[in-house]
């Protein structure tokens, strides 16, 4: 019963530790450069999104799978020290999932993920846990871990009555009775872009959201990194504009934003105040490095 008082955001997805490299520019096919010291921080896209949604207040539970090795452990103590509740986080045979990142000078990052623990999560897994989702507000998906475990998710939370929120990333094919649960779907630009049946697009930010929204989901926000983000209802589309920021490291931001829209949302803010506190939310983050440790409290925000 102690849980039920305490989870307001279910957040099912990825657990990785993230090597950093900051180097001067990427290298070209072939061509080796020299970067910085490694820097070795908690991330992927779930953990980095329960911890998000935790430092802004809300009550979490985070929902996936790390390996019983140190990088395993530095994303427990990360989370359960950002206060996200760990109890449904499975340990299989298999080592923690890896984000290799590069970073430029100008804070852009290039990163390449190696699964591992993550590939593990399944539909029982989730099964498992429906309880938690039943009595959660908010239950936010992301798509590093695999698709039928993702999809059980959502099918769960729908089923409960629970708001449920897709963060499209990385891109993935998803069932028109999936679709139709999200409130959001949120994307960026090239997943939207991947959506709509394009690798790139010229359309504009409230192009995209209305052309998203016309494919099923109750509601779509559309990232634009330092342009703010795109918000379309049946009722209207609206633009948040991004506060102006000197980024060092735009690792997590995408994160950053989602977890602090599902606290938000949680808490019973409309879609668009919720967008308009997750867009600081994230610029706030990009000027810090890391992830994780770049996230900020909910006094932060709303200073």
């Amino acid at each position: 019963m102690k849980l039920a008082v305490l989870v307001d955001v279910v957040v099912v997805g990825s657990a990785n530790a993230d090597l950093v490299t900051t180097v001067d520019r990427r290298p070209a096919a072939g061509e080796t450069v020299l970067g910085s010291d490694l820097r070795v921080s908690p991330g992927g896209k779930g953990a980095n999104q329960a911890v998000a949604a935790a430092r802004l207040g809300a009550g979490v539970a985070f929902l996936g799978a790390v390996g019983d090795d140190e990088h395993g452990q530095l994303l427990l103590e990360s989370m359960r020290s950002a206060g996200v509740r760990t109890e449904h986080v499975r340990t299989p045979d298999r080592p923690t999932g890896i984000a290799h990142i590069t970073v430029t000078p100008d804070g852009e990052n290039s990163i390449v993920v190696s699964p591992g623990a993550n590939g593990t999560l399944t539909t029982g897994d989730i099964d498992r846990a429906a309880s938690v989702i039943a009595i959660s507000t908010v239950v936010l998906v992301s798509l590093e871990v695999p698709m039928p475990a993702a999809l059980r998710a959502i099918e769960l939370a729908r089923a409960a009555g629970v708001r449920t929120v897709l963060n499209l990333s990385p891109p993935g094919p998803l069932t028109a009775d999936a679709l139709a649960a999200l409130d959001p779907l949120i994307v960026n630009e090239h997943e939207a872009g991947w959506l709509l049946g394009a690798e790139t697009t010229s359309a504009d930010g409230p192009a995209l959201a209305e052309a998203l929204l016309a494919l099923g989901p109750r509601s779509v926000v559309v990232t634009l990194g330092g342009r703010g983000a795109v918000v379309a209802t049946p009722d209207c589309v609206s633009t948040v504009a991004a506060p102006r920021v000197s980024p060092v490291d735009t690792t997590g931001a995408g994160d950053a934003f989602a977890g602090a829209l599902a606290a938000r949302l949680s808490a019973g803010d409309e879609l668009l105040a919720a967008t308009g506190f997750a867009v600081r939310a994230a610029a706030i983050s990009v000027t810090r490095p890391g992830a994780q440790p770049s996230y900020p409290t909910r006094s932060e925000v709303r200073a």
